[in-house]
């Protein structure tokens, strides 16, 4: 080859490498907000199951789904917006809705009976929703999710996450906390 050629083939090869650069900083890290949201109490969104307890009160008791729309149907007082709000606000609203007419001094227990999935999507054995568990990390979903794929890129992944009502995307090490409701990617490696 000569040297004319392979200036030729540097240039080319410095061009490609520019051009893929900019679309691999397309994400970036993740912003604060991600890492606060994780030391939050849990706020209830759509998907989650709750058990909602009134002592004394069986016909109550049970266990509720919030709707697409962020609300809960209980009985007696209607739609119950849920979306937000934390466990004992919610709680809080409940008792205070039952005290307007239906019992004089209600004592309302909720839990999360299940939370709302996890989806973990690229390259990994089989994309798809999972059951969110409390503790878990990006490791442990792509885990869950049948691990990485031949291709996969191992080192981080991008989490998408809804907070305070906005929807952030960023890029997070792979023993980065999962919270119920996140979109997991694994990407492609380049090599």
């Amino acid at each position: 080859m000569s040297f004319a050629t392979s200036k030729h083939v540097l240039a080319l090869a410095f061009a490609a490498a520019t051009a893929i650069l900019p679309g691999c900083s397309t994400y970036k890290p993740a912003p604060k907000a991600f890492h606060e949201a994780t030391i939050q109490p849990y706020t209830l969104d759509a998907g989650d199951r709750l058990r909602i307890t009134v002592f004394e009160q069986e016909g109550l008791t049970n266990s509720y789904t919030v709707d697409q729309a962020g609300y809960i149907a209980f009985p007696l007082i209607g739609q119950i917006p849920a979306r937000g709000r934390t466990l004992q606000q919610l709680e809080g609203l409940i008792a205070q809705k039952l005290r307007g007419g239906y019992l004089r001094d209600p004592d309302v227990s909720v839990e999360v009976d299940r939370y709302r999935s996890v989806f973990v999507m690229g390259e990994v054995g089989q994309a798809g929703q999972y059951s969110y568990v409390p503790g878990m990390t990006v490791q442990n979903a792509i885990a869950v999710a049948g691990g990485y794929s031949p291709r996969a890129y191992q080192g981080n992944a991008d989490i998408t996450r809804r907070i305070n009502g906005e929807i952030l995307t960023g890029r997070v090490s792979i023993s980065d906390p999962v919270m119920a409701g996140d979109t997991i990617y694994v990407r492609e490696r380049f090599f």
